[in-house]
C-alpha cells in the first residue's frame, strides 16, 4: 500500500477518516489535509482512475490488520495425519492397543495412516499383511472410512483412514 508522499498521481478521490466522500482533490490537498490531523494519506484502490485514498492512522490499521489475520488463523482447521505402524507378527495385545489408539484418533478428527513393514523374507506374505491391515481398517469403520485401502509398496503395506462426516 502506497501512502503518502508515495502517491505521485496529481489527483485523487478522497476518502475522509469518517467514512466520507471528499469528491476528487489534488494530491497536495488531500496530504494538507492528513497532516493538519496528523493522519496518513493510504491508497486503498489503487487500480481505480483516479485513485481511491483515504485518510486515516496507517499504524492502527496495520495494527488492527495483524489482528484480525491471527483470529483468521486460530479458526482455521488444519487436518493432521497420525499414522499407526506394525510389523506382520503382531501380538493380539499390540494389535488391540494401536486399534484403541487409532479410534481415538479419529474421534478426534485425525486422519490415520496406516503402515505395515516387512523385514527379511516376511515378503512373501504380503497377502497376510494385506488382509491384516484390511481387518483393522475395517475394525475402525465405524469411527472412520476406508479412503485408501490397503496396498503394497515395496517393502510395506500402507491404508489411509479418514474420520466420519
Amino acid at each position: 500500500m502506497r501512502r503518502n508522499e508515495q502517491i505521485r498521481l496529481p489527483s485523487i478521490r478522497l476518502v475522509l477518516e469518517d467514512g466520507k466522500q471528499a469528491g476528487i482533490v489534488s494530491r497536495e490537498e488531500a496530504l494538507r489535509l492528513a497532516r493538519e490531523d496528523s493522519l496518513d494519506l493510504v491508497e486503498i484502490v489503487p487500480g481505480a482512475r483516479p485513485p481511491v485514498c483515504k485518510i486515516m492512522d496507517y499504524g492502527k490499521y496495520k495494527y488492527e490488520e495483524s489482528k484480525r489475520e491471527k483470529s483468521r488463523k486460530k479458526k482455521q482447521h488444519s487436518t493432521v495425519t497420525k499414522e499407526i505402524k506394525m510389523r506382520l507378527k503382531i501380538d493380539k495385545h499390540d494389535y488391540d492397543i494401536k486399534l484403541v489408539r487409532a479410534q481415538k484418533f479419529l474421534t478426534h478428527g485425525h486422519k490415520v495412516k496406516l503402515r505395515l513393514f516387512f523385514r527379511g523374507r516376511e515378503i512373501v506374505y504380503a497377502r497376510k499383511g494385506i488382509e491384516l491391515l484390511t481387518s483393522f481398517a475395517e475394525a475402525l469403520t465405524e469411527k472412520g472410512k476406508i479412503s485408501q485401502p490397503a496396498k503394497k509398496e515395496g517393502r510395506q503395506v500402507t491404508a489411509l483412514i479418514i474420520p466420519k462426516g
